[in-house]
């Protein structure tokens, strides 16, 4: 049986590693995007609005209309309003974070992180925090935030945006995983890995394993 994912994306550049993310870990999936690019330059200029949260509603109501069997956002700054549609929705619907959170959670107490986007880092920490107070968990988190990683990533120079990552490797002490909180910068996975000896996840994998057995345990129901 084939589910049609949608995938909901803020920025261009989330969307070819999550496409990767999928022909390697769920080729079957049919998969659907929606680009709404506005939000991550609405974002930055304040706090969530009501009126984002209704843009986040009816995305999401447009992909339940298409016969959605899951819903994936990839964009890691707007927490509240994917939870408010995970509320609201019977079928999954997942926060890009969501699942690498929990794996990270797997992997150790001292969670390292790493950001090219600062408006979505201060709402992750907030939600690692509490998926770990309701796991009754105590973490640390160290964060390291590189915005001009996301330019040169924005520029089309992947390269400079991958060494740039894997550099604030260095700002991070006494971990035991490190997390790379956008889906864009999976791409620089293997840069940061050759910086440290310590395991590295990402979002886009960590959630298509995820939102799979999400929306096939549903299904066999």
């Amino acid at each position: 049986m084939t589910h049609r994912i949608c995938l909901i994306h803020a920025v261009q550049v989330a969307m070819a590693p999550i496409e990767a993310s999928f022909q390697r870990l769920w080729p079957e999936a049919e998969r659907m995007n929606l680009l709404e690019d506005r939000l991550s330059a609405d974002r930055k200029t304040g706090a969530l609005t009501p009126d984002m949260f209704r843009r986040f509603d009816t995305l999401a109501d447009y992909a339940v209309s298409t016969g959605a069997a899951g819903i994936l956002y990839t964009c890691s700054a707007f927490g509240p309003a994917i939870e408010a549609v995970q509320q609201r929705l019977s079928i999954p619907v997942f926060k890009p974070n969501q699942a690498m959170f929990v794996e990270g959670l797997k992997k150790g107490r001292r969670i390292g992180m790493i950001a090219t986007f600062d408006p979505s880092l201060q709402p992750m920490v907030e939600e690692l925090r509490e998926m770990a107070i309701a796991a009754n968990v105590d973490v640390s988190i160290a964060t390291a935030c590189v915005p001009e990683a996301m330019q040169a990533l924005n520029a089309g120079d992947a390269q400079r945006h991958h060494e740039l990552v894997a550099g604030a490797v260095s700002q991070l002490r006494d971990c035991d995983v490190i997390l790379l909180a956008q889906f864009s910068m999976a791409g620089a996975r293997e840069a940061v890995e050759a910086a440290t000896t310590l395991p590295v996840l990402t979002s886009p994998d960590s959630a298509v394993v995820a939102i799979r057995a999400a929306v096939e345990g549903r299904a066999a129901k």
